[in-house]
């Protein structure tokens, strides 16, 4: 009988732990790591890790990535995965076997490289995403694909909503993975496409800022759907004042007011947007705090007497 396979996981997050689960119950791991995590996490982490008598290391920045390497050669794996794991990995570190370090992206690469491919695809309204499993390099996310795995992107997908369908999803990924390395003596990869390829860096506020003039609602409300629940909704400016939109829907409704005014309000604040469409909005998040259109409109009296 052979040997089952041992693995390490690096990890940065809850979203590795439907995969931590499913590698645990099936013994493939031997090891846990967390970059960047909060206290709680990793203190569940590590209870977990001791009761099972697991290796445990939690990285708190890149200074603390020097003794990984150490801390590897300590617990001999057969693999290792990365799931979310935030921080590069240096040379030294991968030194300890070529294809033994195993990424799983949560978007297509080449096509979405960088931290947030979530958050892109959505804004950039693709029908589907995937789970990228590829050998790592010295590079992020430009290591040799094994598979893209995809995932349709299901009407009304927010960023929180696509988010936990991955994670689930990269847990059975995870899985097959780890039996593909069980019996198979050879992985076939092949090199990613360069001229796929783009990389986006973290978002910043030009990237979640509504431009009224220039998006469509659809583009708008592809945007609110992927700032939520991240970044607390889409920012944008209404009528003076900065706010970011929660939740919305179109209204296919011709209208003359000016862009990114709003036309009226029916317990819904709809607002002009282009091609005679209007966005309407039900939760938005205003220096008051997060409210309800009804009570941003309350908060507003010279709004009451928009027309409805």
């Amino acid at each position: 009988m052979e040997t089952q396979k041992k693995i390490l996981v690096l990890c940065g997050g809850k979203f590795a732990f439907p995969a931590l689960n499913i590698l645990a119950f099936e013994k493939f791991i031997c090891g846990i790591g967390i970059g960047k995590g909060n206290k709680t996490i990793v203190d569940a982490l590590e209870k977990e890790a001791v009761e099972h008598n697991l290796g445990f290391r939690s990285f708190k920045d890149k200074n603390s990535m020097d003794g990984m390497q150490v801390w590897i050669n300590s617990i001999q794996p057969d693999y290792i995965f990365c799931i979310s794991f935030p921080f590069l990995l240096p040379e030294s570190v991968l030194a300890y076997g070529k294809h033994r370090f195993i990424n799983f992206h949560p978007g297509p690469l080449p096509q979405y490289r960088g931290p947030m491919p979530i958050f892109e695809v959505l804004k950039n309204m693709e029908s589907e995403t995937a789970i990228c499993t590829h050998f790592m390099n010295d590079a992020f996310d430009e290591g040799n694909i094994i598979f893209n795995d995809p995932v349709p992107i299901e009407e009304g997908d927010t960023f929180g909503k696509l988010t936990i369908r991955l994670s689930k999803h990269t847990a059975n990924v995870a899985l097959n993975m780890a039996n593909m390395l069980q019996f198979a003596s050879i992985i076939p990869n092949q090199p990613q496409d360069e001229t796929l390829s783009s990389y986006y860096g973290n978002p910043v506020l030009s990237d979640t800022y509504i431009n009224w003039n220039r998006m469509t609602a659809e583009e708008i409300m592809a945007l609110v759907n992927a700032c939520n629940p991240w970044n607390v909704g889409a920012d944008a400016t209404l009528q003076g004042e900065q706010v970011k939109i929660i939740e919305a829907s179109i209204i296919d409704e011709a209208h003359d007011s000016q862009l990114g005014t709003i036309v009226s309000f029916d317990g819904r604040i709809k607002i002009a947007c282009r091609d005679n469409q209007q966005l309407a909005v039900n939760i938005l998040s205003t220096d008051y705090g997060i409210m309800t259109a009804t009570q941003y409109i309350m908060l507003h009296p010279e709004k009451k007497d928009i027309p409805n």
